[in-house]
């Protein structure tokens, strides 16, 4: 057959005996693709086999409904669910659902094989959304994955779709991936548009086309505080370091864990979160002024005392100005969100007068949270202060002016201190910055996990900051986790960040001699000396006072078991030591008095 020019609905009618690889960096609307790709293989009575490593069926379905599926004929549509396994929740087998793993590749080819037998007939659908996450687990495993299974399954007389994130492996491995293919399409996402581009394909010549997309909600329009929290939540911050919202545990964390929830997730999307977590970050402190309201008496007399005293002219409105900065930093503690910073404890930061000029101001932070422990890296690491500081900037401006910040200086890159650069408008170079290369985040991630393995192994404590110690406050620990509203696909990449983790702890802990009842006994020692919360363990799993709640109760509506790190990192763990699963079955956000998983 000639190949010709194809338009997007026939691009997404995959051929039979054929194996497309649609790939393309998170939120490109892959997804999106692989759903009208379904509902056009059931339009035509084909068979299909959904694959789903990012959502339970029940979204997949509930997804295919709003863009038009109706009543189906049963055995149609069969579900491959090898999501809720991998996170800690309950899977239950059905006539159309088989429970895998994404750990676990062998447990996908065997779903795979048994709906296949099932279904009876040829000319099979089999959508994989997607191969990142069985990838992030298995690493070149996958590829062996692909010509085994995918491949063969294409061979004999059906079709294939399988997507893949770019930027969250290492691209020799996606190109291992794209030589097994048929065909491949990549997809990109630009402003208001997506791209698609048909690479190779069996039937059609390479072509480019552009779809329009809508917009999405701004990440303030999906904020929801909690009144009665959040005042808890700045008495905790500015009252002298009395326990308010955790009253058995206190209010301070070990950095180390809120650190490696954060470079967990961060392997879903190294491109995409940081640029996510600066804006929010960003945009949180700019409702600063907003939010002291519900501090105590002293500080909202403080603020109000600045507001008048900029209404009379007698305090800047604008911080262009060296003079006009160095006062500012004198009333802030230092420099921009330094009271903030030595409150919560993720730095010590002053104001360099000395270097700073007219609206390109900067600011040194010792003893940086985010970066403590990450000496050395290769790469500026800070995720909080620096646009926190450029938040409250645009707060105590009045919004005038859109403030910006990039980290010139970096522990990770070797220095003893870390510096920012803050300006009004845009920076060139920081979208680039803020960016990840999926190795530097494996390479971070592999450091945590080394300095862990030597506090489990050799009762190695992590190293302390010299005047700051190892606690920050939950504030910090909410904005190194990431909050929930920030999307799904950054739930996802909790959930399969702390299993991943989870699992990796477990292999090792086997590997070096240490199994059973005492690897789980020394896990649960070490979130005990982070403060995670009371962690215990006998039938069941509790945590009290579980760090990870505070943030889903304080800026979200949810409120059902929502311990995404947590349930994750414990299912990892029992399913590499026990060849069990956990399931949180309470929340303190769903008004239970304490976390809880079962063990299945």
């Amino acid at each position: 057959m000639e190949k010709r020019g194809l338009s997007l609905a026939e691009i997404q009618e995959v051929p039979k005996e054929s194996l497309i690889l649609l790939s393309g960096p998170p939120g490109a609307g892959k997804s999106t693709f692989c759903h009208q790709a379904v509902l056009n293989g059931l339009a035509v009575d084909k068979p299909v086999v959904y694959v789903t490593t990012d959502h339970g069926p029940h979204e997949v379905i509930g997804l295919l409904n709003e863009k038009g599926m109706g009543e189906l004929v049963p055995g149609m549509l069969s579900f491959v669910d090898a999501f809720t396994e991998t996170v800690g929740l309950k899977c239950t087998q059905q006539p159309n659902t088989i429970c895998a793993n994404c750990a676990d590749l062998n447990s996908l080819s065997m779903a795979i094989a048994k709906l296949q037998e099932r279904i009876g007939r040829q000319d099979i659908l089999l959508s994989f959304d997607s191969l990142t996450s069985p990838y992030l687990f298995n690493k070149g495993e996958i590829i062996r994955f692909i010509r085994l299974c995918l491949a063969k399954f294409a061979s004999e007389g059906n079709s294939v779709l399988a997507l893949m994130d770019e930027g969250c492996g290492k691209e020799e491995d996606l190109g291992a991936m794209m030589s097994v293919a048929d065909g491949i399409i990549r997809m990109e996402r630009k402003d208001s548009s997506r791209t698609i581009n048909v690479v190779k394909h069996p039937r059609a010549k390479p072509v480019k086309l552009e779809v329009p997309v809508e917009t999405e909600p701004t990440i303030k329009s999906t904020v929801e505080f909690d009144p009665d929290i959040m005042r808890q939540f700045m008495k905790s911050m500015f009252g002298g370091g009395e326990a308010i919202i955790r009253k058995e545990t206190g209010d301070f964390v070990n950095f180390f864990w809120p650190n490696l929830a954060h470079w967990s997730g961060m392997l879903w999307d190294p491109k995409g979160f940081p640029k996510m977590i600066y804006a929010f970050n960003k945009e949180d402190t700019s409702l600063s002024r907003m939010m002291i309201s519900f501090a105590p008496w002293h500080m909202r007399l403080l603020v109000k005392s600045i507001t008048l005293l900029q209404a009379f002219r007698l305090f800047p409105r604008s911080f262009s100005r060296v003079k006009d900065m160095k006062k500012f930093a004198k009333g802030a503690g230092g420099s921009p969100y330094g009271m903030g910073s030595r409150l919560e404890r993720s730095g010590t930061s002053e104001y360099l007068e000395d270097v700073s000029r007219t609206d390109e101001h900067y600011v040194r932070v010792y003893e940086s949270s985010d970066c403590w422990g990450l000496d050395n890296v290769g790469y500026a690491v800070a995720s909080h202060l620096p646009p926190a500081m450029a938040g409250q900037l645009i707060a105590f401006e009045g919004g005038k002016r859109d403030w910006n910040a990039l980290e010139t200086k970096c522990i990770g890159l070797g220095d003893p201190y870390c510096e920012f650069k803050l300006v009004p408008g845009e920076i060139d170079e920081l979208g680039k910055s803020l960016e990840k290369d999926f190795p530097v985040v494996e390479k971070i991630h592999e450091r945590m996990i080394e300095n862990l393995m030597e506090f489990l192994l050799h009762e190695q404590p992590f190293r302390e900051r010299p005047q700051l110690g190892s606690d920050v406050h939950l504030h910090v620990v909410g904005h190194a986790m990431g909050f929930p509203h920030l999307g799904e696909r950054y739930r996802i990449a909790q959930r399969m960040g702390g299993a991943r983790s989870g699992k990796i702890i477990g292999e090792r802990l086997i590997t070096a001699g240490v199994t059973g009842d005492e690897a789980i006994k020394r896990v649960f020692d070490f979130m005990n000396y982070c403060k995670v919360g009371k962690v215990t363990l006998d039938e069941t799993i509790r945590i009290r006072e579980n760090c990870e709640t505070t943030r889903t109760k304080l800026a979200t509506a949810i409120r059902e078991p929502s311990c995404y790190f947590t349930t994750g990192f414990l299912n990892g763990l029992f399913s590499a030591v026990k060849s069990k699963h956990v399931r949180e079955v309470k929340c303190i956000v769903a008004g239970d008095p304490y976390c809880e998983w079962e063990i299945i």
